[in-house]
């Protein structure tokens, strides 16, 4: 693969509230260390919705932008760390699936989606099972599923 090819790849994670998290960004991570290529966070804000008041609903939505900011901050020193280059860091407001779908669709950068699988026995999970499902056709991208129970010796035996 051409070395202008490899560092142009963009492997991104899907930042959320679940333990599967850790293991997909790793993984992101030492594929970008080892094969080259940067690494790109998405952390999707849910909406405030509808409240009594604008003003309160506009500060729930920056209460929820600042969190947003400072755990992709968090997660980016440790992207830092391993790959020795900084991320692409990006927030979006509204529903995870479809934001990520809209970004893939408008941002050319990104070339391989990563996700990983819960731990335990209660399936793949919301999203890998809606973009291996009815959205499949949406994707632009290959995907990369990593099983949520893959420990850090494997990790590094695979990528």
């Amino acid at each position: 693969m051409p070395e202008a090819a490899r560092r142009d790849r963009v492997f991104l994670v899907v930042v959320d509230d679940t333990p599967e998290l850790r293991v997909a960004l790793r993984y992101a991570c030492l594929r970008a260390k080892h094969g080259g290529g940067r690494v790109a966070l998405l952390r999707v804000v849910e909406e405030a919705g509808t409240v009594e008041w604008a003003g309160v609903g506009a500060m729930l939505q920056e209460e929820r932008r600042e969190e947003a900011e400072k755990l992709l901050s968090a997660l980016a020193a440790e992207v830092q760390e391993i790959t020795g280059g900084m991320p692409i860091l990006l927030i979006r407001e509204g529903n995870a699936r479809d934001e990520l779908l809209a970004l893939l669709e408008e941002d050319p950068r990104m070339s391989i989606l990563i996700l990983a699988t819960a731990a335990n026995a209660s399936g793949p999970g919301p999203l890998i099972t809606a973009l291996t499902g009815r959205y499949a056709p949406r994707l632009r991208v290959p995907m990369t599923i990593v099983p949520g129970t893959l420990d850090d010796r494997d990790m590094e035996r695979v990528t």
